[in-house]
């Protein structure tokens, strides 16, 4: 295998999603890991684990979860881009840590293989359903972002995205891929260094003894330094004015938490991804994302044989959720078909965005396997009766 300077591995590979996962980091930059182990999600860590001394990174497994979130926290505030992976039980588990996150701005990319849940559920088995708490996980109002991938191709792909995205907003980033694309194994293309476009953090280079943490740019992004550079700054979970330092008023909370929720929100429309098809003159329209939006394909296929104009637009980023355009479809078609590993959570989103304007189903599926693709064909013949 051929390395680059840095010692990322480039050319043509065969790889299944977990590994190009940890490859997508190390192309990223990422040189800190933190990690306890968890099916279906250890590949990644192990990855890692054996390639981090080839590029001078940091691996720790650490005792649990909880630990393994706060401290690519700490690793963020250091200077380094760092990440952990984890799957449904551990994702419970580090949702306050996320919060923290949220609240320190701190950049950092968390990665859940999902599996079937609830509780133990199916370990090696694949699953949809914590798309909802990455959203709305942790407590409080707050914005998050989230990718999901349907190949290892763009589980490596993704992942720089994720990195990318959580250094330019200054916000954990979440990769919501699932078992079967964990472990799916494909060709994935890693280009040159200077193929690959990186965002860099933004730091002060100000007086010292001016510095405050949060006050924000134009861009309502505050510039970081590295803790251990000789800079007086104060981070704290509370409600914090721009020096770090708490403040327990409404008004505080007001100017943080909106600024929170608005850099994210102001900046949706060079967030969002999706890729759309057909949906011009579609009479039906299949939303999905991750593993299922392969599958979906199939029997979008099937009944585009039969005659039918079916549409399709497959979530890439989930969170924030394209509202607009989910408004724009469901107002020229007759329905919107959800197709997802779970018993309705993003479908709920389609419905909330369609307004009333046009259909709106749910092809559930409890995981453990993917769909039938039969199904989602009865579906969509269903919808135009």
């Amino acid at each position: 295998m051929k390395a680059d300077p840095r010692g990322v591995l480039t050319g043509a590979h065969y790889l299944d999603g977990d590994h190009a996962c940890a490859e997508g980091a190390l192309a990223a930059g990422c040189r800190f890991f933190a990690g306890y182990p968890i099916t279906p999600s250890t590949e990644v860590a192990e990855r890692i684990a054996a390639r981090f001394p080839e590029c001078g990174g940091v691996f720790i497994q650490m005792e649990d979860e909880l630990a393994s979130s706060i401290a690519i926290i700490g690793a963020a505030w250091t200077g380094k881009k760092s990440m952990t992976v984890t799957s449904g039980p551990g994702f419970s588990l580090m949702q306050e840590h996320i919060g923290l996150a949220v609240m320190l701005e701190t950049p950092c990319v968390l990665v859940n293989v999902q599996r079937g849940g609830p509780s133990t559920g199916l370990p090696t088995l694949p699953g949809q359903a914590d798309m909802m708490q990455a959203r709305w996980g942790s407590h409080g109002d707050y914005e998050i972002i989230a990718l999901a991938p349907n190949s290892p191709q763009e589980c490596f792909d993704f992942t720089i995205d994720c990195f990318n995205l959580s250094e330019k907003y200054r916000i954990p980033v979440l990769l919501m891929t699932d078992e079967c694309v964990g472990h799916m194994t494909e060709r994935v293309i890693i280009p040159q260094a200077e193929e690959i476009d990186l965002v860099e953090r933004k730091y002060y280079h100000g007086d010292k003894s001016k510095y405050l943490p949060f006050k924000p740019d134009k861009d309502m992004i505050p510039p970081m330094v590295k803790a251990g550079d000789g800079y007086r700054f104060h981070v704290t979970g509370l409600t914090h004015d721009e020096r770090g330092y708490p403040v327990m008023s409404w008004q505080c909370q007001e100017v943080l938490v909106r600024r929170l929720v608005e850099k994210i929100k102001n900046n949706a429309d060079e967030i969002y991804r999706y890729e759309e098809e057909n949906t011009d003159n579609a009479d039906v329209v299949i939303v999905s994302y991750g593993i299922s939006s392969r599958v979906a394909s199939r029997a979008i296929d099937l009944a585009r044989k039969q005659g039918v104009k079916v549409g399709f637009i497959r979530l890439i980023v989930v969170w924030p959720f394209p509202e607009k355009k989910i408004a724009e479809l469901a107002a020229k078609t007759k329905a919107l078909i959800t197709v997802e590993m779970n018993y309705g959570q993003i479908a709920l989103e389609v419905e909330r965005c369609a307004h009333g304007k046009c259909k709106t189903l749910l092809v559930p599926h409890g995981g453990g396997w993917v769909h039938d693709p039969q199904d989602i064909l009865a579906k969509i013949k269903e919808a135009l009766q």
